[in-house]
């Protein structure tokens, strides 16, 4: 049904979450057996608060995650999707995701709801840096202000920009498909329920259960995201 859907949309949405990302290896947040949450206190490493007074611990922290980022790469879900994209088959991405694997893949319209990896800012004056520097150990800016990852910490609202851009795509959309999302983290959740509201199908592909499968028009859990896109695409 889903492939019937995707062939007669005539304007799709992605909504991607973690599961999308751990395919390709990364380390998923909340996940019960080995989420980074387990590990570490969000509130005192990765906040607006650890920023200003644990600088040092901060850096450190988001210095491991930019290299980790390096030792990844998009997997073919991401690819398929680019090339979609490229057929009008979708037409934009809303991610939580903060490795800019989409990017990387092709993609072009992509509202990255939680921020970036891929660059950094200063706290200061805002001047905006590649993530190489961290790479490279250098982490203030010529201003003498300090590189913080272009990312939403904890304490701050989502960016403007990609959150107005994926409101827009989800209010225009006729079917709205969400992959390796728990859908748990708001406000960025909201936008399945929008694309409900105003007509959309809603599609959820997840490994485990959602809140909002009670609402979804297709529902699809325990399978890999790329084998599910894979078999779409054929």
């Amino acid at each position: 049904m889903l492939k019937k859907w995707i062939k007669e949309s005539n304007y799709t949405v992605i909504y991607t979450g973690a599961g999308m990302s751990t395919e390709s290896g990364l380390p998923d947040f909340r996940s019960a057996d080995n989420g980074l949450w387990n590990k570490k206190d969000p509130s005192k490493i990765a906040s607006t608060t650890a920023l200003n007074d644990n600088v040092s611990e901060f850096i450190a922290f988001y210095r491991e995650r930019v290299l980790g980022v390096r030792d990844y790469k998009p997997h073919k879900g991401h690819e398929i999707l680019a090339e979609w994209e490229k057929r009008g088959l979708v037409k934009s991405i809303i991610t939580q995701n903060v490795d800019g694997f989409h990017q990387r893949a092709g993609s072009k319209r992509v509202a990255e709801l939680h921020g970036t990896l891929q660059k950094l800012n200063c706290q200061s004056c805002a001047s905006v840096y590649s993530s190489e520097e961290y790479v490279d150990r250098e982490y203030y800016c010529s201003c003498e202000g300090v590189l913080r990852p272009s990312i939403v910490l904890f304490g701050e609202s989502l960016p403007r920009d990609a959150f107005q851009f994926a409101l827009n795509e989800t209010e225009k959309c006729d079917l709205f498909i969400v992959l390796g999302s728990s859908l748990s983290v708001t406000p960025a959740n909201q936008f399945p329920l929008i694309a409900k509201e105003n007509g959309a199908k809603l599609v959820i592909v997840n490994r485990d259960k959602t809140d909002f499968d009670s609402i979804a028009d297709e529902v699809i859990n325990d399978r890999e995201i790329g084998d599910v896109l894979m078999e779409l695409d054929q």
